[in-house]
């Protein structure tokens, strides 16, 4: 009643449609029922639907970087550069399946078997359950295909033959029992994994994380900051529980990094592990591998945006493309716009037109020598997705930016809400490669 007291176009199409529902023959015509619905309820959508072209170059024309300083100082040496990271997640077994038969250590075993009787205390999308075949283990796959994509560097010539890439893997567990045993049985698994050879694997559970804070972040909070609470530094850092603990950590975590391990790192990228680099299709259709895609000036760079608002590219995001898409070409949007037969809550708001609408205008942007070349011009990205993104520790400790710890989806998208607004100066923001 408010908004048909305010809107007279709101109003006129809710009466419209109104009318059109009470006549049962207009229900045949299920187009322009749909047109009508949505002219209430999901007016955006209507315009999506009826002009995907000119919809996919208006968005495109809003994410338009002019490029007023590429990075002097960009990624050089991807596998010395760069930290690989990664979040596992794991579950119990199946409840058909019968732990006994696991080919698992028999301490692994006992403890499966009261742990299952434990009460679920976190819930994941899609988490690994313990003792499943290595070939459908997303770690064996995730990695496998890392490592493939190292060796096929070396092969080119980019990375030297003796290099290995390291890899932080960040570990959530959806029993409390979980805990004691996750690390025992992700080692387990690749020390059987024997083609796994040009990666140092390092794993982070929730354990891990707490004798981090407590060895070195506490007393240097303490030391350097006079902070004498340690527990708030538990609460807001750790990789178990809602997506946006790990989601962050494993950004942060390359700051660490830099100081302790290894002195040449200057960004980290975050892999999905049922997302792997196809290193030929890439080099074929963009004429560069995937770690050369890493030393894009680009990533690192400054500019304006269309509004000529400075913004700083220190962030990147990659696209992705479904498996069996990969024969058509690597740029196939792995979500398509809908058909014309929608159906159930899709009447009321069809989230696939607004997400096909971004990954065309965003993720599908080819840099060539148009307008939109990748050197002057460029696109920043809004639409993110969990894997095939990262950032510099430079632009991460200038921004600190975050994900908070009570996001459980989305998280890649709630990481950009915590910058997007900075009054004055420049605002971070992805580069798209």
């Amino acid at each position: 009643e408010e908004r048909c007291t305010q809107d007279r176009d709101f109003r006129e199409n809710l009466d419209q449609l109104c009318l059109w529902v009470k006549d049962p023959q207009n229900l045949n015509n299920r187009i322009e029922t749909r047109t009508k619905v949505w002219r209430v309820f999901f007016p955006e959508g209507v315009s999506l639907f009826e002009d995907r072209k000119n919809n996919i170059e208006a968005l495109r024309e809003k994410r338009v970087v002019r490029i007023t300083a590429l990075n002097p100082h960009q990624i050089k040496d991807p596998a010395n550069e760069i930290l690989f990271t990664s979040n596992v997640l794991l579950t119990v077994p199946s409840p058909t399946t019968h732990i006994d038969n696991l080919t698992l250590h028999e301490h692994l075993k006992s403890r499966l078997h009261e742990i299952i009787r434990e009460p679920q205390i976190y819930w994941y999308d899609h988490p690994i359950q313990i003792g499943v075949e290595a070939e459908k283990n997303e770690v064996v796959y995730g990695l496998k295909g890392l490592d493939q994509a190292v060796a096929f560097e070396k092969e080119k010539g980019s990375i030297e033959k003796n290099m290995k890439v390291h890899c932080v893997l960040s570990v959530s567990v959806n029993h409390a029992g979980l805990h004691d045993i996750a690390r025992a049985y992700l080692e387990d698994v690749l020390r059987r994994e024997k083609s796994i050879r040009h990666l140092n694997v390092y794993i982070l559970t929730e354990y891990d994380v707490a004798t981090l804070i407590g060895k070195i972040l506490y007393p240097a909070v303490g030391r350097y900051m006079n902070v004498k609470d340690a527990n708030l530094l538990h609460e807001i850092i750790g990789v178990d529980g809602d997506y946006g603990r790990h989601y962050t950590f494993l950004k942060a975590i390359s700051a660490f990094w830099q100081v302790f391990i290894n002195p040449d790192v200057k960004g980290t990228f975050k892999i999905d592990l049922d997302q792997v680099f196809p290193q030929n299709e890439l080099v074929r259709e963009t004429g560069a591998s995937a770690f050369e895609h890493f030393k894009t000036p680009l990533w690192g760079a400054e500019g304006l945006d269309v509004n000529d608002n400075p913004v700083e590219l220190g962030m990147i995001a990659g696209a992705l493309v479904n498996e069996e898409d990969m024969g058509r070409s690597i740029f196939t949007p792995d979500v398509s716009f809908p058909n014309k037969n929608i159906c159930g809550n899709e009447w009321i708001f069809n989230s696939q037109l607004p997400q096909a609408l971004s990954t065309e205008g965003e993720m599908m942007t080819r840099y060539g020598e148009s307008e939109l070349n990748g050197r002057d011009r460029c696109i920043q990205r809004v639409h993110v997705t969990g894997g095939t993104c990262g950032i510099l520790v430079e632009s991460l400790r200038n921004y600190r930016p975050f994900t908070p710890t009570f996001i459980g989806r989305a998280e890649d998208q709630a990481y950009m809400l915590s910058i997007l607004l900075k009054e004055g100066g420049r605002t971070l923001r992805y580069a798209h490669e």
